[in-house]
């Protein structure tokens, strides 16, 4: 069975390859774990953040935005000593105020997956890479959900991470042709 060749060897990366990644998802919750994750890998490995995702369900309270957009001082404190996590203070802080503005997001378009999917014209954008240095970092696509998030107050969110969240929730599938999983997202 092939896979795309980032997949590498490791048991936790093939299973996020081969459930988790380019699959399309229409649920608020994933998309909100995926912000987190993916903001929290700014500048750090995939898999690092791999490792932590249990972890950071513990500490972000199951990804649910309404919870961790009430986190306080107190919560904060909690997670900079939490080895579970990323122990970045900004990272952490971002994510907390990333929920306020993604719940002021549903609050205007009923859910976030409702405002997220018209980037790509609300169906999965299919490209057609043979090799993985055929991927783009962003697109303009990401450009555009980047500065409309910045814009609505969210952190963490350059066209880089915005491309790896798009990648990550299915709204593109980056999945190389050659790999088993094209065909099925």
């Amino acid at each position: 069975m092939e896979r795309c060749p980032w997949a590498g060897s490791t048991e936790g990366y093939q299973r996020y390859h081969d459930e988790d990644w380019g699959v399309p998802t229409h649920d608020d919750r994933r998309h909100f774990e995926f912000l987190v994750l993916e903001s929290a890998q700014a500048g750090l490995s995939w898999e690092t953040i791999l490792r932590k995702r249990e972890g950071y369900r513990r500490a972000f309270a199951d990804f649910d935005p309404a919870a961790v957009a009430r986190f306080d001082d107190t919560d904060v404190a909690r997670l900079l000593a939490d080895t579970g996590i990323v122990r970045n203070r900004l990272k952490i802080a971002s994510a907390i105020g990333n929920a306020r503005a993604f719940l002021d997001v549903q609050r205007e378009f009923g859910s976030f997956d409702a405002f997220v999917w018209p980037f790509v014209g609300g169906t999965p954008i299919r490209n057609a890479w043979t090799s993985l240095k055929d991927l783009p970092v962003f697109t303009p696509q990401a450009e555009a959900l980047s500065k409309e998030l910045k814009r609505r107050g969210f952190r963490f969110v350059g066209p880089t991470v915005v491309y790896s969240h798009m990648q990550a929730c299915g709204l593109v599938n980056d999945h190389l042709v050659s790999c088993f999983r094209y065909g099925q997202v």
